[in-house]
């Protein structure tokens, strides 16, 4: 009897059932990085930077795969994300927030885990040479004296970062934001060639598509919502240096399904800082003008829950 005992008890102990077994051995199984996107921009550029240095690194075991999943600014892939297990993770942005609040997605931060917070660009606001315009706070005086005396494009839709950054300058100088005149472009591109032949007086834009037009003067980058002047463009003065008290990040960041484990949000944790503090991730943010944003899973929801609510009061004073 004491020997059936102990046999069962041998048997116990040794099962693959075991919680403590399944906790060590995450991830089981191969790992997936979502881009919400088509290969070759932003979205897919952070996605396989990671799955590189994880191999490269030598941080897994697992076979790592990115999976393009484009369509819905962010929505198909991150709906996705919502059904698969916690070895896979998806690359997001404001996008995930602002989609919320303009009523294009029923998803939201909380409905997922997040993960990291891993870089950010800065946005800009640049002129055309034919406007004359010289600086930021010129630009605001115009158009708080006349919210349409300055025709000012966006790529590619209204409500995103770029869209948005500019409603909080506006509002924060105190322009009437509801009645200002916004061109919409489909890409940057197409936004870039407006804004060189004069067809737009201004443009809100990610600093990296119009740096180099800045440096060889076929366009003036009058402000940038960075917190400080940026490698590059030190002739820049930030808002903040113009007199408007904000900082407006275009983040890029990560996150898994909504019910993963502590376990497993500790070894996201451990392995995306060592990511992000890799040489190779240096180099990357060096080459795609992304300067150092990272915020471990906790800050991340801190972050995140403010991003969400600064989000939903512009979206709601730009009068969506």
């Amino acid at each position: 009897m004491i020997m059936i005992f102990i046999g069962v008890f041998v048997l116990a102990s040794c099962s693959p059932n075991q919680s403590s077994h399944s906790k060590s051995s995450f991830p089981n199984q191969n790992i997936e990085i979502i881009a919400p996107a088509s290969p070759g921009g932003g979205w897919d550029t952070t996605a396989r930077a990671i799955q590189k240095i994880m191999q490269d690194e030598n941080l897994t075991d697992q076979n790592i795969t990115v999976v393009n999943k484009p369509g819905g600014g962010g929505e198909i892939g991150w709906q996705y994300l919502a059904s698969r297990p916690s070895t896979s993770i998806a690359i997001n942005s404001s996008l995930l927030l602002s989609n919320h609040e303009l009523g294009l997605s029923d998803l939201n931060n909380d409905s997922f885990t997040p993960i990291a917070i891993l870089a950010t660009e800065w946005i800009s606001l640049s002129a055309s040479k034919k406007s004359n315009l010289q600086s930021g706070k010129e630009v605001m005086e115009k158009l708080k004296d006349n919210p349409k005396s300055l025709t000012i494009g966006v790529a590619p839709g209204l409500g995103n970062n770029d869209h948005l950054a500019f409603v909080k300058a506006a509002q924060s100088y105190g322009v009437d934001v509801q009645n200002l005149d916004f061109l919409v472009y489909k890409s940057g591109g197409d936004l870039q060639t407006a804004l060189l032949g004069g067809h737009v007086d201004i443009a809100s834009t990610a600093v990296s598509e119009v740096k180099e037009q800045h440096q060889v003067g076929k366009l003036k980058i009058l402000a940038t919502t960075s917190d400080e002047r940026i490698k590059g463009l030190e002739d820049v003065p930030t808002w903040k240096e113009q007199g408007l008290d904000i900082v407006f990040p275009h983040w890029r960041g990560i996150m898994g399904p909504s019910d993963m484990t502590h376990a497993e949000i500790q070894y996201w944790d451990e392995t995306i800082k060592k990511v992000v503090d890799s040489k190779q991730w240096e180099t990357i943010r060096e080459n795609n003008d992304w300067d150092d944003f990272y915020k471990d899973s906790k800050d991340s929801k801190a972050f995140l829950d403010k991003q969400q609510e600064q989000y939903k009061q512009l979206i709601q004073d730009a009068g969506f």
